[in-house]
């Protein structure tokens, strides 16, 4: 009965010290999408301070789009950058009395991750070099490809998405995106299943500190300890 809360941070919100004073994990955006070395060692640092665990949250190169558009990237180039993200934050971190203990892509290489296995072995080749563990969606290539590797892997749901046909609702459809009263019966719904281990809320999400706090509340009020799970 026990559920890790996630949030990306360090993507330029101005939630981020209240949602960490919620969540057990956070995503920290490292450059590519999002984010600033004064802003991982910010979010490394507040972390740290108060438990948190970190994972880094790589993307494909793309701060025009935030990371939300799908590229073709060669899989020698995508594991490249994966590993400099990886590398950058690890270093952060460390200055900042930070350990990077997992890894959690963003926005379209994490979609992308889902169904394409050389993307995720890309990826996974990455965060083996760190011993890291992963995050992901439950039965996809990433989770199976991280697990077949031996890393230690774990599945995730997201409070604050709509969920479709076995998947999420895309954001340009009504319904993708969810309201407080909706993301906390959602997120103790997923939790209930056992299924996931990690529950996220995403920290561009409109008063994403107050859901954050609303789920984990009706979390805790459903019987389940939040604590982080890597």
């Amino acid at each position: 009965m026990a559920v890790d809360l996630n949030a990306d941070v360090g993507e330029g919100f101005a939630d981020d010290d209240r949602l960490l004073d919620v969540v057990t994990s956070a995503n920290v955006a490292c450059g590519f999408h999002a984010g600033t070395p004064e802003t991982m060692r910010m979010v490394c640092a507040a972390a740290a301070s108060r438990g948190v665990a970190v994972g880094a949250h790589p993307s494909y190169r793309d701060r025009e789009g935030f990371g939300r558009r799908d590229l073709d990237v060669p899989p020698d180039a995508l594991r490249a950058d994966v590993a400099e993200q990886l590398a950058t934050l690890t270093e952060i971190a460390s200055g900042e009395g930070a350990e990077v203990t997992y890894v959690k892509p963003h926005g379209a290489l994490y979609t992308r991750a889902i169904a394409d296995g050389e993307v995720a072995r890309a990826i996974v080749d990455a965060t083996f070099e760190y011993g890291l563990a992963m995050l992901a969606w439950p039965g996809s290539e990433l989770f199976e490809h991280a697990c077949a590797a031996g890393l230690k892997a774990f599945a995730e749901g997201f409070a604050d998405r709509g969920y479709a046909n076995g998947g999420l609702v895309p954001r340009d459809q009504p319904g993708a995106l969810l309201a407080a009263a909706e993301a906390a019966p959602q997120a103790v719904a997923l939790a209930r299943t056992g299924r996931v281990r990690s529950i996220c809320v995403h920290g561009d999400s409109r008063g994403a500190a107050d859901l954050a706090a609303q789920v984990r509340a009706a979390l805790t009020t459903a019987g389940f300890t939040v604590r982080r799970f890597a």
